[in-house]
C-alpha cells in the first residue's frame, strides 16, 4: 500500500458528520443545508440538448486532447472573457472538472527527489491542494488569510527559504471560502516570486463567473497578459463548468497556460486514462459558445445574495464577498459548536470555518468563522438566513 495515502487528512465534510453524529435535528423545521458547495440552479436545456446529440460519439475511443473544436471553444471562450489569445492547440486542454487536474497537476509537477520539496497553499483551502501535495511527496506550507486584506493570503509572509523550496503555489481566485480576488499587483508579486524561485502556478478560478460586481474578476492568464508575460511561462490556469453552467455532474473544465507544462501535461494524463467523453466534449463545446445561461444564472445569484446578506449581516460578522457563492460568517463564539446546535436547533447545516483550515503559524485562520453556500433557491436560503438570525440572537440571551 503507498504510505503516503496515511499522511491525507479526512475530508471537510467527514469531520463534520462525525462532529454531528450525536445531533438530532430539529423536527420542527424541514432540514436545509448551506454546507456543500454544489450548484442547484438548473442545468440549462441547450447543454442538455448537446449531450444527447453527442452520445453517437460513444463508440469510439476519445483523445486525451480533446477534440479541436473543443479547444477552439475553449480558447474563444478565453478571448472573450479576458482578452487574451491562446494557442488551443498547444496552450489549452479539456480536463474532467476542475478537482482532478489540480491533482493531476502536482503529481506531474512535483519532484520528490529533491530536498524538502514543498507546496504552498492558502490558509482555508480547498483540501485538494493538500492531498495532491502529500500524494506527490511533497511537504506543504501554509499562507493564512488575512481579514485586514479582505481575507486575501498575505504572500510576504513566506520566507525566501521556503520560495526556494517551493515546486508548486495553488492560488485561487475568486477564493474558497473567502470570495476574494487577487489584484494585478498581487499578481505581479507572485510572478516575480516564480521567476525568481522557478514555482508553478496553478491558479484555481472556478468560480470566476459568479461575482457581484460590474467588474469581472481578474484572470492570471489576464494578469500575465498584462504584465508582459504572454507566453505564461510556469503559469496554468484552471476553470470548469460546474458552477458557469450549473454542470457539476458533467465533470468539465480546461486548464490553459505554458505550451511547455501543457505537454508535459498531456502526456501524464495520456497514460493515466483521463479523456473526456465524447457527449461530454460535444455538450461543452455548446456550454462554451453560449453566454446567455451565465448572465441568467449570475444575475439569479446576484438577487439571491442581495436578500440575504443584509439578514444576516444584523447578527453576524459578514459582508457581501467579492465573488463566489459562498458567505464568509464570523460566529460568536466555537465556530463547530455554533454549527452542532444550528443543527439541533434550526435543521440548518453549515460548515465550521475551522474544518477548512490548518493551524498554522499559531493560529487556525478559519476559527470562529462559518461558510455558507448559497447554491439553493432563493427562497430556501432566506429561510435558512432567518433561521440562523433567530439562532443567533438566542445565544444574546
Amino acid at each position: 500500500m503507498n504510505p503516503l495515502l496515511t499522511r491525507l487528512h479526512p475530508y471537510p465534510f467527514e469531520r463534520l458528520r462525525a462532529l454531528t453524529r450525536d445531533i438530532t435535528p430539529s423536527p420542527a423545521h424541514r432540514p436545509i443545508s448551506l454546507g456543500i458547495g454544489e450548484p442547484k440552479h438548473a442545468t440549462p436545456q441547450l447543454i442538455k440538448d448537446a449531450l444527447v446529440a453527442g452520445l453517437g460519439g460513444l463508440a469510439a475511443y476519445p483523445g486525451t486532447a480533446g477534440e479541436p473544436a473543443l479547444r477552439e471553444a475553449m480558447a474563444g471562450w478565453i478571448h472573450r472573457r479576458y482578452g487574451v489569445a491562446v494557442d488551443p492547440a498547444t496552450q489549452v486542454l479539456p480536463v474532467n472538472g476542475s478537482r482532478e487536474a489540480l491533482f493531476a497537476l502536482a503529481q506531474t509537477v512535483i519532484d520528490p527527489s529533491k530536498p524538502g520539496a514543498t507546496v504552498v497553499c492558502p490558509n482555508p483551502f480547498y483540501q485538494i491542494y493538500e492531498g495532491a501535495a502529500l500524494l506527490a511527496g511533497a511537504s506543504t506550507h501554509y499562507v493564512n488569510s488575512n481579514p485586514a486584506r479582505n481575507f486575501a493570503p498575505d504572500w510576504d509572509t513566506v520566507p525566501d527559504e521556503v520560495w526556494a523550496r517551493t515546486q508548486l503555489l495553488y492560488v485561487c481566485s475568486p477564493g474558497n471560502p473567502t470570495g476574494a480576488v487577487m489584484p494585478l499587483d498581487e499578481w505581479r508579486r507572485l510572478f516575480e516570486l516564480s521567476d525568481r524561485f522557478g514555482f508553478v502556478i496553478a491558479s484555481d478560478e472556478c468560480y470566476s463567473e459568479i461575482y457581484f460586481r460590474e467588474e469581472p474578476p481578474l484572470g492570471s492568464l489576464e494578469a500575465a497578459t498584462q504584465l508582459g508575460r504572454p507566453d505564461f511561462r510556469r503559469l496554468i490556469a484552471f476553470t470548469s463548468l460546474s458552477k458557469r453552467s450549473n454542470v457539476p455532474g458533467m465533470r468539465s473544465g480546461f486548464v490553459a497556460g505554458d505550451a511547455e507544462l501543457i505537454k508535459q501535461f498531456l502526456l501524464y494524463r495520456t497514460y493515466h486514462g483521463s479523456a473526456m467523453g465524447p457527449a461530454v466534449q460535444h455538450a461543452s463545446i455548446a456550454a462554451w459558445n453560449d453566454e446567455a445561461h451565465v448572465v441568467d444564472n449570475r444575475e439569479q445569484y446576484r438577487r439571491k445574495f442581495a436578500q440575504v446578506t443584509p439578514v444576516l449581516a444584523e447578527v453576524l460578522d459578514v459582508a457581501l464577498p467579492d465573488a463566489g457563492f459562498y458567505l464568509w460568517a464570523g460566529v460568536p463564539g466555537d465556530d463547530i459548536e455554533f454549527a452542532r446546535q444550528l443543527l439541533a436547533q434550526y435543521n440548518v447545516a453549515v460548515l465550521p470555518g475551522s474544518l477548512l483550515a490548518r493551524e498554522a503559524h499559531g493560529i487556525n485562520p478559519g476559527a470562529g468563522r462559518i461558510r455558507l453556500a448559497l447554491v439553493a433557491e432563493a427562497e430556501e436560503c432566506l429561510e435558512a438566513a432567518h433561521r440562523l438570525a433567530a439562532f443567533t440572537r438566542s445565544l444574546a440571551h
